[in-house]
């Protein structure tokens, strides 16, 4: 029995990246003998075990064989014979497909090192396009790494394209793509998975949604950058620069889509976009089952960021229904949230990414005028049900008119 320490662990020490999850695979063991020096099984598909003491992940050297369409299409074989090098062939990218031993001797069959060295992401071998769902960890790793200056292998975007036009992407689950695209998201450069996924053809089969964008103008006195797509990336860019949560990340990737439902004739005006882009924002949500907080703040901020821009011109009642809309007293985090995807939004345009946004204050002024009104005095007044509601709700509109008076002077 021979133990290695493989894929990311060891491109990322190479690298001088921190080395956060470490993968292990055993070569020339049998299920039998794992069991009987105390690893507990895991796997249900191939033979993964849990370390009797650390409680890390040491897996059966193994090879695979394609079975089906989609992710979880093959067939799996693990025995004492299979070598460590068609282990590491069957893995996506040259640069996790190397090992080491406990002396930290290097096993790089297929070059991953000096891939590294070069800041090339290039496929293991054609195996590649079997599995659909390394499109997405390919832009996912170009994504990561784009800050090292890491590019894309020209063959292997070439299988990644092959793999977008064979229909295989439709057969990946909306889990796995869900985890792919969150993970991808919370990277330094997001943009870059995007822009690969568009470059290999991925994002149209993908999110035709956001691929519509690109080539669609707006008017150049708002958006110096004039196309939507680019203004999207910039958006989205914006906010891996603020270290934004996921959930303001993916609202930023989704709330202009209904400009690409724009006649052409109208262009470059998108008159109720924010109105035209929910049926589309709902479509995408639904696809890859995003999490319900992801789903919600997606929908508020694609139909209210116009609202957000021009807050210190809203009337006292449009703001108010503003607040109510995203039930400020109860879940001030969302509205929080969404004010920082607006404020993403205006910071996302050509030569406009340090403007200020006073907005942002303004919005927080108002939610807190609205949240302190005093329920007690009208409940000493023995008032209840819709009528008690009517009365807060009067109550919040005197404090907010009371609030942009004060605003305005």
């Amino acid at each position: 029995m021979r133990i290695y320490k493989v894929g990311g662990a060891v491109r990322d020490r190479l690298l001088g990246e921190p080395v956060t999850d470490i993968d292990w695979v055993v070569v020339g063991a049998t299920t039998e003998e794992m069991l009987a020096q105390g690893y507990r099984p895991v796997g249900a598909d191939f033979p993964v075990f849990l370390h009797p003491k650390s409680g890390e992940e040491y897996a059966l050297a193994r090879t695979e064989r394609k079975s089906g369409r989609g992710y979880g299409g093959f067939t799996f074989h693990a025995s004492p014979e299979v070598t460590l090098e068609e282990d590491l062939i069957r893995r996506d990218l040259t640069i996790n497909a190397m090992a080491e031993d406990d002396q930290q001797n290097l096993t790089d069959p297929y070059h991953g090192q000096r891939d590294l060295e070069a800041r090339v992401l290039r496929h293991v071998s054609p195996a590649f396009a079997e599995d659909p769902l390394r499109v997405l960890r390919v832009a996912r790793f170009a994504a990561r790494y784009a800050g090292l200056g890491f590019t894309v292998a020209p063959e292997t975007l070439e299988l990644m394209r092959q793999l977008s036009e064979s229909g295989e992407l439709k057969a990946l689950t909306a889990e796995r793509s869900w985890k792919e695209i969150s993970r991808a998201l919370m990277e330094d450069q997001p943009r870059v998975f995007i822009e690969v996924l568009r470059e290999c053809g991925a994002l149209k089969v993908l999110m035709p949604e956001v691929d519509a964008l690109f080539g669609v103008p707006q008017p150049a006195a708002h958006h110096p950058e004039i196309d939507t797509g680019v203004h999207t990336l910039s958006v989205l860019e914006q906010a891996a620069q603020h270290k934004q949560p996921l959930t303001v990340r993916w609202a930023c990737l989704l709330h202009d889509l209904g400009k690409g439902l724009t006649p052409v004739e109208e262009w470059p005006r998108h008159i109720a976009h924010e109105h035209t882009g929910l049926k589309l924002i709902k479509a995408v949500n639904e696809r890859f089952k995003a999490p319900k907080d992801c789903q919600e703040l997606a929908l508020l901020v694609g139909q209210y960021h116009t609202h957000g821009h021009r807050a210190l011109e809203l009337k006292p009642s449009t703001l108010l229904d503003l607040l109510q809309s995203f039930d400020v007293y109860r879940r001030p985090q969302r509205f929080e949230e969404f004010i920082a995807a607006c404020e993403m939004d205006a910071r996302g345009r050509k030569g406009l990414e340090q403007r200020s946004y006073p907005q942002a204050d303004y919005l927080r002024g108002a939610a807190t005028a609205a949240r302190n009104v005093a329920v007690q005095p009208l409940l000493e007044k023995g008032l209840k049900g819709p009528e008690l509601g009517e009365a807060i709700k009067r109550e919040r509109l005197k404090a907010l008119k009371a609030y942009k008076e004060a605003a305005s002077a």
